[in-house]
């Protein structure tokens, strides 16, 4: 019996093993074992293991739980949230499309805006460039791009800046080969068009001369419009005559010198160029010194074309520098060939002289240039009106002979001035009889009458209207 019993323990503990294998503690799993444990030891075992099942259980389901409750959660943000997400995009993509199509849009409003200005711009260079090629003598004009100008002028730096007038600044530059420039641009403000711009690089084009200014190219691009001339160092006539220490640089030799090259210019343009150019502009500024002080005239925006049989025209848009115009021109329009003359006449008494076309004389006396040279050579005081710097032992009478020469081209009367070419020839030829001028024009010195016609004048010169291209200057030169 007591050997039954330890069979059925041995079993016992072997199916115990088998059901609780792996949580046996402190025994033997081996069913051969020579030593079972105790019963104690068993009931500890399988209490164990019953304990530990349990905690698995619940950790199980309280896991299983969690999973199940955190699934449940998330589905139902989902589901809450899905539509809030898909509104969204909605929004977002709705606004990037209408934002992507308005910049479409504006780029393509703006590309053909360009492009518009580019084919106008373009048309006005080609314009302007054919201006050569109506005279196969007559080399094409170089068209210049702003970066091109922009990098010879150093940007139009301010170190870079020659001056400025009514067309606008001018600059110096340097193109890539070293070749020196001017480059005159045209001002926003200007008064003077496109039209005058055209005018000026189709003459200077065309007329050849060394006493002209000769234009190399031009540039229109970006609303800009500027013409390229040859680079004169010596800048200006009135740079020397109106500075009490520059003119001292001209004596009577260069003055000579500079008068007999005006004439030229002026000579060529009226009588052997093809067509007849009436300048409109004269004045000393206008007149660039080369590195020799040879002179050389510019600014044909202002100019007008004649044909040779033509001898006058007339205009309601008066243009000019006051001082410098002749009085038909200033009160009816009226301009031609003698129109010139008179400018010249004014530029002679100033290169004699030294003095504007008004200054004061005395204290408080305001005079007028033409006629205080008209007063002095007719009291026989011309030398008085000489400039203090020349020497008057060796010139006195060239002087007074271009004194002379100066009033008959600044006569009221346009018919009583001589033509350029006989005002050459009285210049060069001392042989040649010189009439005696009469009072000149503007003189304060009239009669009731024209002394209303000249504040009349002089008050239309003060209008300076810039719908009509009216530009006319009132300060002295």
């Amino acid at each position: 019996m007591g050997s039954n019993f330890g069979q059925r323990k041995q079993r016992f503990w072997a199916e115990k093993v088998v059901i609780l294998g792996k949580f046996v503690v402190a025994t033997s799993s081996s069913a051969s074992s020579s030593s079972p444990p105790s019963s104690f030891a068993i009931w500890i075992c399988i209490a164990c293991c019953w304990i530990q099942e349990k905690v698995e259980e619940e950790e199980g389901k309280v896991l299983l739980d969690w999973r199940e409750s955190k699934g449940e959660r998330a589905q139902e943000e989902e589901n809450n949230g899905r539509p809030k997400w898909r509104l969204l995009v909605i929004i977002l993509t709705t606004t990037a499309t209408v934002a992507l199509l308005l910049c479409l849009l504006v780029c393509y409003l703006r590309m053909r805006k360009l492009r518009s200005k580019a084919k106008k711009l373009e048309s006005k260079a080609k314009n302007i460039a054919a201006a050569g090629d109506s005279n196969s003598t007559v080399p094409n004009l170089q068209v210049f791009s702003l970066a091109d100008i922009e990098a010879a002028t150093n940007k139009f730096s301010f170190e870079n800046k020659l001056g400025e007038g009514g067309y606008g600044p001018v600059y110096k530059g340097v193109l890539p080969n070293g070749k020196e420039i001017a480059v005159k641009k045209l001002s926003k403000t200007s008064a003077q068009g496109f039209e005058e711009f055209k005018t000026e690089v189709m003459l200077t084009a065309k007329l050849q001369h060394v006493n002209l200014v000769r234009v190399l190219g031009f540039c229109i691009e970006s609303d800009e419009q500027m013409l390229i001339y040859e680079y004169m160092p010596n800048k200006s006539l009135d740079y020397y005559l109106f500075d009490l220490i520059k003119r001292d640089l001209l004596d009577w030799k260069k003055r000579i010198d500079i008068i007999d090259g005006i004439t030229q210019g002026l000579l060529y343009l009226q009588e052997y160029s093809r067509m007849i150019i009436i300048h409109r502009d004269l004045k000393s500024s206008n007149i660039l010194l080369d590195e020799e002080m040879k002179p050389k005239i510019s600014d044909f925006g202002m100019a007008r074309i004649f044909k040779k049989d033509e001898h006058e025209a007339n205009t309601d848009r008066i243009v000019g520098t006051y001082g410098y115009i002749p009085p038909e021109y200033a009160r009816k329009g009226v301009y031609s060939t003698k129109s010139d003359v008179y400018s010249f006449g004014v530029l002679l008494l100033q290169i004699i002289s030294g003095k504007r076309t008004a200054f004061y004389h005395g204290l408080d006396e305001y005079v007028n240039l033409l006629e205080y040279a008209y007063e002095l050579w007719k009291e026989g005081k011309g030398m008085e009106f000489m400039d203090p710097t020349l020497d008057d032992t060796t010139t006195s009478c060239k002087l007074i002979r271009c004194m002379q020469i100066a009033l008959l081209c600044v006569q009221e009367n346009a018919i009583n001035r001589p033509s350029m070419l006989e005002v050459s020839s009285m210049l060069k030829n001392e042989t040649l009889v010189v009439t005696n001028p009469k009072k000149p024009a503007f003189s304060t010195k009239r009669d009731e009458g024209d002394e209303k016609d000249y504040k009349l004048q002089a008050l239309q010169q003060e209008i300076c209207s810039v719908d009509d291209l009216t530009i006319t200057e009132l300060v002295a030169r």
